[in-house]
């Protein structure tokens, strides 16, 4: 047996859309798993890239959009990597900027993962990979609630780690560094922008959303069966600069 393979296995991955989400959908297909491609604008690309998929609607707008979901259907592996951002001087950041981004990086993560751990843990089977960020661990600038949200997705990664290893179902996360995707598209841009972050990672090069991908797959797979409540930074090296 492959260890790396998820033949016969359904993965759902939201924020399937574009960038890493799509990059990580498309990869679960390549292992050979069945993807459900979910999303609050239509996933018809991601879809058309992979063997066996399917599309889902799913707006965490409502953080509460998933509590069905895995009710009349069997998924094995949950991709928590649907997130927003909002930028603002902390100081003048507004209420309803700091609960749209709670509400969907970290509220809509947890009651999401809460409604697959109903169905795994019965299975004694399950496998639950989240996007966090390098701002898990770092303060960043402008982003109050998004750095809350991150340290928040490391903290429920480690505390469902926690309360499920011995049932069987592993609970880890993804923390990516800079990753080529249309979201830091200005940033590459920004000639004096680039070459200061290029500066601070020792690869020496922007991540690809595949590097994420690629590690989504392996938590995900009987190789990581013994990793649980893990955060591991893809990130080239800048945390360890």
């Amino acid at each position: 047996m492959n260890p790396f393979s998820l033949e016969g296995q359904t993965a759902l991955v939201t924020g399937a859309n574009t960038g890493i989400g799509q990059a990580i959908a498309a990869a679960m297909g390549r292992a050979g798993a069945h993807v459900i491609c979910a999303g609050r604008s239509s996933c018809a690309e991601t879809v058309g890239m992979i063997d066996s998929a399917e599309e889902m609607t799913l707006d965490f707008e409502d953080p509460m959009a998933a509590r069905e979901v895995f009710s009349d259907r069997h998924v094995d592996i949950l991709v928590n990597n649907a997130g927003i951002i909002r930028r603002e001087d902390s100081v003048d950041f507004s209420e309803a900027d700091w609960d749209a981004v709670m509400d969907v990086n970290l509220k809509a993560l947890f009651f999401t993962t809460q409604a697959f751990a109903k169905a795994a843990l019965p299975r004694g089977a399950g496998k639950v990979v989240n996007i966090a960020s390098l701002l898990s661990f770092q303060g960043g600038i402008r982003v109050p609630s998004y750095t809350a949200s991150k340290h928040g997705v490391a903290g429920l990664t480690k505390i469902l780690a926690n309360e499920w290893a011995a049932q069987g179902v592993n609970v880890n996360a993804i923390a990516p560094g800079y990753i080529e995707t249309n979201n830091t598209e200005a940033l590459r841009a920004d000639k004096k922008r680039n070459k200061s972050i290029l500066d601070r990672i020792p690869a020496g090069r922007w991540g690809k959303a595949d590097d994420i991908a690629e590690t989504s797959v392996f938590l995900a797979s009987p190789a990581a069966n013994y990793i649980h409540g893990a955060v591991l930074n893809v990130d080239g090296g800048w945390l360890a600069r």
